[in-house]
């Protein structure tokens, strides 16, 4: 490839950065990584009412977090509106584009009259080549293009291979409104040539669009950049994919706990294989990735596919990094703030040793969240329906048995605490599984844990012995 690889990203900011939105930036920074290239960030916010600040701010957000950067600076569409007339006024003097003054009612009716006949083509061309001077008096017409009527239009897609469409079933664009605003067509052909992309990488609902923008580039006489459309993401039966699937934004999957990591890995598999690998360093992605590996069929969204590979990155994170990121979440979650409030060098430590038996289990930061509690909660501690089963009076007897023997140790580790809690567990004809589990239920309020003794030990000998103390294990018989 002799010139230097361009893509670019290019969402309209009417709503949250989608899922597969983050796609197809994932496959536009692989593209451009891979080749030693650029990718660069268009914002298309030239539909005025429905753009906004706040949806900007999440793009530009969703996309740090995915770990996805951009060459240069952000491009607006909008602030380069004069730009996009002026070509258009340069076609209509070259006699490439016309003035048509159709209103709004003659278009409805071409519209019917073209359903009822079973026509792709929507408008008869009724103004292409009539004199402006039989224009209705006080009538602000629209600039169209003279697109070609006859033979075809062909893209020689990367992923869908070759897509040929008949002109005479494609219409003459709309390429200024008769407000003299330019259209999303002409606004993406020009910013796109003007930012010397070399390839478009977008949905395949895209696709038609993709012969519509290659007659202005011809018309135009530029280069027409090599296409490659994806297909969408489908829910796990099959159907579009919606909110229910997993169509929510990218900041819903970092308040749902999944790491920035396993987020790419799981999007570059959606529709893209390097054969059975489904682990992918961020290295490795780049190394490989490749337009004509991406599959024509739809992708399915899976939940449990997304856990599991994200389960997979907790438990191969730093105990630190996963702290760091952790605490990045904090503000985005329901009681986020409580440990955000008890974060002190203290507790930091404290997550740090119980970091390897935390994450065992864990397969979001949320889930890591919740399992690390019993760390920070305050005393009394909240004690789920199933652990207050395990408080059986006998367990609590157990516990205030045992209570004296925790009070003796006086180096508080898990092998010193294991070396009582095991002959005790013996000498009351017990399985030691009887005595822990109690003690789990008292301590951490759940049935689940890291292993008993590294609760014992993180927690530190009085908060421990306060815990037990707290559910009946004050007095012994």
């Amino acid at each position: 490839m002799s010139e230097p690889i361009v893509t670019r990203f290019a969402p309209s900011p009417t709503g949250f950065l989608h899922i597969g939105g983050g796609r197809t930036a994932l496959f536009n920074w692989l593209y451009a990584r891979r080749f030693g290239g650029k990718m660069l960030l268009r914002i298309e916010d030239t539909d005025r009412e429905r753009s906004t600040a706040a949806a900007i701010a999440a793009i530009i957000d969703g996309l740090t977090w995915l770990g996805l950067s951009w060459d240069g600076d952000i491009v607006f569409q909008f602030s380069r509106a004069a730009r996009h007339r002026q070509i258009a006024e340069q076609l209509l003097t070259a006699g490439k584009a016309y003035h048509c003054y159709a209103s709004p009612e003659e278009l409805t009716a071409m519209r019917e009259a073209a359903r009822r006949e079973g026509r792709a083509k929507l408008y008869d061309g009724r103004w292409r080549d009539r004199n402006p001077s039989e224009a209705p008096p006080g009538v602000k017409p629209v600039i169209r293009l003279k697109a070609p009527q006859t033979g075809e239009t062909a893209i020689e897609d990367q992923v869908q291979g070759r897509v040929v469409w008949q002109n005479s079933d494609l219409d003459d664009l709309v390429l200024l409104r008769s407000d003299g605003t330019p259209t999303y067509m002409l606004a993406v052909v020009v910013d796109d040539h003007d930012m010397n992309i070399t390839h478009i990488i977008r949905g395949d609902d895209h696709l038609t669009n993709g012969a519509r923008q290659k007659h202005i580039y011809e018309t135009l006489g530029w280069n027409v950049p090599i296409m490659a459309h994806i297909p969408l993401i489908h829910g796990p039966d099959g159907s579009k994919l919606s909110k229910r699937h997993g169509a929510l934004g990218v900041d819903a999957y970092r308040a749902m706990g999944y790491l920035p990591a396993a987020m790419r890995n799981y999007l570059v598999r959606l529709g893209w294989a390097r054969g059975d690998q489904e682990m992918f360093t961020t290295e490795e992605m780049v190394a490989a990735f490749d337009l004509p590996a991406i599959g024509r069929s739809p992708a399915r969204f899976d939940f449990a596919k997304l856990e599991n590979l994200n389960g997979h990155y907790i438990r191969a994170s730093n105990d630190a990094d996963l702290i760091a990121a952790l605490e990045r979440l904090l503000p985005h979650i329901a009681g986020g703030q409580e440990l955000v409030s008890k974060m002190t060098p203290a507790m930091h430590a404290k997550l740090l040793t119980a970091m390897p038996g935390l994450k065992e289990r864990a397969k979001t930061l949320v889930e890591l969240f919740e399992a690390s509690r019993f760390l920070w909660a305050s005393r009394p501690l909240d004690i789920n329906d199933q652990a207050k089963a395990l408080l059986t009076p006998e367990a609590k007897v157990l516990i205030a048995t045992l209570l004296p023997e925790l009070t003796a140790v006086t180096e508080w580790t898990s092998t010193a605490i294991e070396a009582v809690v095991r002959p005790y567990a013996e000498r009351a004809g017990q399985k030691l599984g009887a005595v822990a589990q109690p003690l789990r239920a008292a301590l951490t309020g759940r049935t689940t844990s890291p292993p008993i003794f590294d609760v014992l030990a993180v927690l530190g000998k009085d908060e421990s012995l306060a815990r037990l103390r707290d559910q009946g294990g004050g007095t012994a018989p």
